[in-house]
Parts: structure tokens; sequence; C-alpha cells
């Protein structure tokens, strides 16, 4: 008797949508810029890293470094049809103008820019006062 065969599980058919708007969240900190490509209800479309566009080390953290990644973000989200953007940048990293440019060099239009830094405002409350 031949062994039973194994049923593949049916596949999700992926469905294809435009995204003609899109948002465009960048965190650069000192050592890795981070860009992510988002619709305007948060999912992620796309996206890329300074490491993962292929530089290592101390030339992470370069302006060059987060253009070449904000190009390679913004091409991985072609297919989706991204015509504009809305940036929202966090951090003071090196990379923070440049990557801006290689998204508008990518050929997306920019809507807005917008900082979101936290910035600080007194901290935590301090600890209590040590009794010996």
């Amino acid at each position: 008797m031949p062994p039973a065969k194994t049923q593949k599980p049916a596949r999700k058919k992926k469905i294809k949508r435009t995204v003609p708007v899109a948002r465009v969240c960048i965190a650069a900190s000192e050592n890795n810029t981070i860009v992510t490509i988002t619709d305007l209800d948060g999912n992620k479309i796309g996206g890329s890293s300074c490491g993962r566009a292929g530089f290592k080390g101390t030339r992470k953290s370069t302006p060059y470094a987060a253009k070449v990644a904000a190009e390679q973000a913004a091409e991985s989200v072609q297919g989706y049809g991204v015509e504009s953007a809305h940036i929202f940048i966090k951090g003071m990293g090196p990379g923070r103008e440049q990557s801006i440019r290689g998204i508008q060099g990518a050929g997306i239009n920019l809507e807005s820019i917008v900082d979101t830094t936290p910035i600080p405002h007194g901290g935590v409350r301090p600890r209590r006062r040590r009794r010996v």
C-alpha cells in the first residue's frame, strides 16, 4: 500500500492593493537609521535600514547610508503605487536630512514633514531619600 499523500495547506491569495498616500516613519538614532513605510492605518508595507542596505559598523551611522536605506525602502513599496507620503522623523541621528532626500530622489512627493522626537520634561520621579 503506497504512503498517503499529505495535502499542502491552501494558500490565501494575496490581495494587491494600491496605497496612493503613505506614511514614512524615520527613526534616526546615533548608530543606525530605520525607514518604515506604512499605509495611513499604520499597516507596514515596506521598509529598510542602514544595516539591511549592506553597511556595517561605523558606516551605518553616516548620512549616505541613511540615503541608501531610504531609497531602498521606497523601492520596496513600488508595487503599491505610492505617489506621495507624510514623513514622521524621530531622533537626532546623522541620517535625518539625507533620508528625506533619499525618499524624494525615489520619486515620492512629500505632503508633510513632522518631527516626533520625544522631548524630556523633568524626567521620572526621584528615588526616596535613604534612611540610615
